[in-house]
């Protein structure tokens, strides 16, 4: 028995791999065969009936933005010529990319239409997976990662990572309140970008230690 714990630590991070897709997989099942889930309808209600006010839905315009293709890209630039070690610039810019990918395929593949009701600004594409909650936690998700990596300031990582995680989670549900996705899409989206995050998380260190590896000293 101490033996499968000891080999379940060991493999977490891939455990908790596989129980994303798992449960990204049977999400985009009910989405490709259209169905509308209870986590969508009630999501909606929800919204509608006890969160919507004008004040709030100017704030979400504003919040929803943050998630989308102009301001991700134009911070992938920003911090590439800002950032002295141009493998971070590359590592970020690549990510994007990837997840921009990954997001396109997957609609292109499921297909799904936009909620038709409670929509409160214009969108076009398909629903699955939120493309804005995709991007975003695989986006500020690794800039989360590269805080906790690289800056020394205990307070400040903290802080700094709070307000990340505190945007992804709000540009997710700038989604669903402004009627351009349902809670599954966000959700899938979310889910997903989580699994992919540890496995390109992985793969960038492994990367760094080979890199690193010592030299053998000269006799």
């Amino acid at each position: 028995m101490q033996k499968t714990w000891s080999l379940i630590r060991q493999n977490i991070k891939w455990i908790i791999v596989f129980v994303c897709i798992g449960i990204f997989l049977a999400i985009a099942e009910d989405a490709f065969h259209q169905e509308i889930m209870r986590m969508d309808v009630a999501g909606q209600n929800f919204v509608h009936n006890c969160l919507y006010s004008a004040p709030l839905t100017a704030l979400f315009k504003v919040i929803t933005t943050l998630g989308g293709p102009v301001v991700l890209i134009s911070l992938t630039i920003l911090l590439f010529f800002l950032i002295k070690n141009k493998k971070i610039g590359l590592a970020i810019t690549v990510n994007l990319v990837i997840t921009v990918i990954l997001n396109q395929i997957f609609k292109f593949i499921v297909q799904r239409p936009r909620p038709e009701v409670f929509r409160l600004i214009d969108e076009s594409g398909y629903s699955f997976p939120s493309g804005h909650s995709m991007c975003s936690m695989a986006f500020y998700g690794f800039l989360i990662y590269l805080i906790f990596t690289h800056v020394k300031n205990v307070k400040l990582k903290w802080a700094l990572s709070i307000i990340l995680a505190l945007l992804i989670l709000s540009i997710g549900l700038s989604r669903i309140y402004l009627g351009v996705h349902y809670v599954s899409d966000v959700i899938a989206g979310f889910i997903f970008s989580f699994a992919y995050l540890i496995v390109y998380i992985s793969f960038i260190r492994e990367i760094n230690l080979k890199t690193k590896q010592p030299k053998l000293a000269q006799k």
